[in-house]
């Protein structure tokens, strides 16, 4: 019996400023529309920074944009779906530029394999988390927030992912109502277990390993990119 061979690039891109991640999903999600690349998935981390998706509800930002500053963060407002929340240093980002209909996902078993790639992570480390219950967005363990997502899809062509949290700096957290949920804490990996955790590149490739289990690539192609954006045009 012939085993179809469904292939995924990883690009490591390390820190990234969120506009110009934003700028290389959009080459590559052209790029994935013509058939000029495989599906593609971006691991890596943004700076201090707040995005406002479509549902964006501007007065879940508890500080003025004048005060951003002062944190050290930017804004970005997006067409991403979901309402405000946080990226920065020690999230696990990824970004699948992958085409739902070449493995046959529709959008809502899609953010559901979000949650299971996140829940799965976090079960390796014997961390019991959950999708998120009506109204709820993301992956939870209790009452508390580990991971968040925020979707596109353009033409069958997705874009944007999920934010999973190692060991951010939660207090970045404070100045915003995440997701737009509240009364809800925030919490990390690092937060959760009683062991010292692996150095974050191991639990990047774990994320990503996930992922490719659970979308059922058996060929998975990894590359080191420096993005320079003049190079990508």
């Amino acid at each position: 019996m012939r085993v179809l061979t469904r292939t995924l690039e990883v690009w490591r891109l390390g820190v990234v400023n969120y506009l110009e991640a934003l700028k290389l999903q959009d080459k590559l999600i052209s790029d994935r529309k013509a058939g000029r690349i495989a599906d593609t998935l971006l691991s890596l981390q943004h700076p201090h920074t707040y995005t406002l998706g479509k549902r964006r509800t501007v007065h879940n930002l508890l500080i003025s944009e004048s005060q951003l500053k002062s944190i050290g963060a930017e804004l970005h407002y997006t067409q991403r779906g979901g309402d405000i929340t946080y990226h920065g240093p020690h999230q696990a980002i990824l970004y699948p530029i992958i085409s739902l209909r070449d493995i046959g996902f529709g959008a809502r078993k899609y953010v559901e394999t979000l949650e299971f790639t996140m829940t799965e992570l976090a079960s390796l480390y014997g961390v019991k988390a959950r999708a998120g219950e009506s109204g709820e967005t993301g992956v939870w363990v209790g009452e508390r927030k580990i991971g968040a997502i925020g979707v596109r899809i353009s033409s069958g062509i997705t874009s944007h992912g999920l934010a999973f949290n190692i060991d951010p700096d939660l207090s970045y957290f404070e100045h915003i109502v995440p997701c737009g949920i509240t009364d809800k804490e925030v919490t990390s990996l690092n937060k959760e277990v009683d062991v010292n955790l692996p150095a974050e590149e191991v639990i990047h490739e774990q994320l990503v390993s996930c992922f490719a289990r659970l979308f059922g690539y058996n060929n998975v192609i990894w590359r080191h990119k420096t993005l320079v954006l003049d190079q990508q045009n």
